[in-house]
């Protein structure tokens, strides 16, 4: 989708490091219904985020997106070190600084999740009574699940680099990195066939990925769950479920709905990227944008 409505670059504070973050406000006079964008593992905001911007503000939506600290453009050292735990804090950090914008109407504040970013968006909707509505899509909110995806071959393969990484850490001489997504066979921690090259697929031209993580993190990655906390989810819950879901059974997206005590699971063909590119991302964003409006009260 091209870039029509203005993109407004702005900066918010989480836990005092500053996060990078992108406001798209639709045309006319505010305050606007807002959705804050939450993206997925090693991701920064220009993977991909433009066509959502752009398209839920032609809706009348505004959207605030962001890059999580210790990667992309915002602050945060050791570098590429991702935490399900800070990430849910930035997360928490973004929706007040958007609630708080003059632009935006308070009370009609949601959020929108990919990938892992689906498991940082239901735990904070879990703990918050501001969540007026939430989207999830390919969403990976089991660890474990994950983890049984990848296989145990993989798990092995980066175990010493774990290790290194871990005594690293405690003698403070920085992290021991591995890639995040790699070949199969590779030293990666997603080796799923064709994972590689859809990753770079969201990847613009001129855009970057760093495609590393701090080898221990990788452990934390595959631990954490959303399972439990959906059943805390008050806000109506879209969960856009990759029915040829490659790095998770899609069963468990499906119970993360069937756990929200107002989700709603809709299916698609799709593997863990079409759900990015035409001619299917045209449909799963007339669904969501239709879900957010009802719910939105746009």
């Amino acid at each position: 989708m091209p870039t029509t409505i203005p993109t407004e670059r702005l900066d918010f504070t989480s836990q005092g490091t500053r996060c990078s973050a992108w406001l798209t406000l639709p045309v006319g006079h505010g305050p606007h219904p807002a959705v804050l964008l939450v993206h997925g593992l090693g991701a920064t905001h220009d993977m991909m985020l433009a066509q959502y911007e752009q398209h839920f503000a032609a809706a009348g939506i505004a959207t605030l997106a962001f890059d999580y600290r210790h990667t992309g453009d915002s602050d945060g050292s050791p570098r590429q070190h991702i935490s399900v735990r800070l990430q849910c804090s930035d997360v928490a950090a973004a929706l007040t600084h958007l609630a708080h914008d003059p632009r935006v109407d308070r009370t009609r504040v949601g959020l929108w999740g990919t990938s892992l970013g689906a498991m940082n968006v239901i735990r904070v909707a879990a703990a918050r009574d501001d969540v007026a509505v939430a989207v999830v899509q390919c969403p990976i909110v089991h660890g474990p699940g994950a983890a049984r995806s990848l296989g145990v071959l993989s798990a092995l393969r980066i175990t010493p680099a774990i290790f290194a990484d871990l005594l690293r850490a405690a003698l403070r001489r920085g992290r021991h990195h591995v890639p995040i997504v790699g070949p199969p066979g590779s030293l990666a921690m997603v080796t799923v066939a064709g994972a590689e090259a859809g990753w770079n697929s969201t990847v613009p031209s001129g855009g970057r990925f760093d495609n590393r993580i701090a080898a221990a993190d990788a452990v934390t990655m595959v631990t954490a769950s959303a399972l439990r906390h959906a059943r805390r989810v008050q806000a109506p819950l879209l969960v856009c479920v990759c029915d040829r879901e490659t790095l998770m059974d899609p069963e468990y997206a499906i119970r993360a709905a069937r756990l929200a005590p107002h989700g709603v699971a809709r299916h698609y063909d799709s593997d863990h990227f079409e759900i990015y590119h035409p001619p299917l991302v045209s449909t799963v964003l007339a669904d969501q944008t239709a879900f957010l409006r009802e719910h939105l009260n746009v």
